[in-house]
């Protein structure tokens, strides 16, 4: 078995992804790209999957240390699957979480309380370096519906407006703990750790 290396970075600059990140892998240091001085790579991928393989490589390339990316976002099936991959820059390029929020409720704005099922979805993406032939994939999905408008103030994204059923309140209303037992992310963690032990990584 191979020694854990000490830090991974993290292809991200998110402060809410790394912060969510960190908790659930408390054994490990995650440095964010930037401290790498990292650019960041255009996401051309026409999927999570794909896009998240970039992510990695790219951070592995500049900083020279395993890499993990994340590529998530919400799907609503009122919308066809939008935002999808662009949940990001929905509302446009260097939209805000608020703008971006904003442009979806105006886009579901005439589609009923009943037909708002949505979910998110997470893939994360393990390079040991950046020619790694055989890069470690999970992926998580968490369902739920779209609010009316937005509740709470924790979280980031899409969270004020993502209802969770199960306990009756948003995202953006659930503690950091609880979210990350529950949410897309959280899963397609567990499965990354489950993977790296199996492949000797950890």
């Amino acid at each position: 078995m191979t020694s854990t290396p000490s830090s991974f970075v993290l292809a991200s600059g998110n402060a809410g992804k790394i912060k969510e990140l960190q908790a659930l892998l408390p054994d490990f240091i995650l440095r964010p790209q930037t401290d790498f001085l990292v650019p960041d790579i255009a996401e051309t991928g026409g999927s999570f999957v794909e896009n998240a393989i970039l992510k990695a490589r790219n951070a592995a390339h500049y900083s020279k240390l395993p890499a993990i990316a994340d590529d998530s976002g919400l799907v609503v099936h009122a919308l066809n699957g939008a935002p999808g991959i662009y949940s990001a820059r929905y509302a446009g390029a260097h939209a805000s979480d608020a703008q971006n929020i904003t442009t979806l409720l105006a886009n579901l704005n005439a589609v009923a309380a009943t037909e708002r099922r949505a979910y998110f979805f997470c893939v994360l993406v393990f390079m040991r370096h950046e020619n790694d032939p055989c890069p470690i994939i999970a992926q998580g999905r968490w369902d739920g519906v779209i609010l009316d408008h937005p509740e709470g103030e924790l979280g980031f994204g899409y969270d004020p407006i993502f209802g969770v059923l199960s306990h009756q309140c948003s995202a953006a209303q659930l503690s950091l703990e609880v979210k990350n037992r529950l949410s897309h992310r959280g899963k397609a963690l567990d499965q990354l750790k489950q993977a790296l032990f199996e492949h000797g990584v950890v």
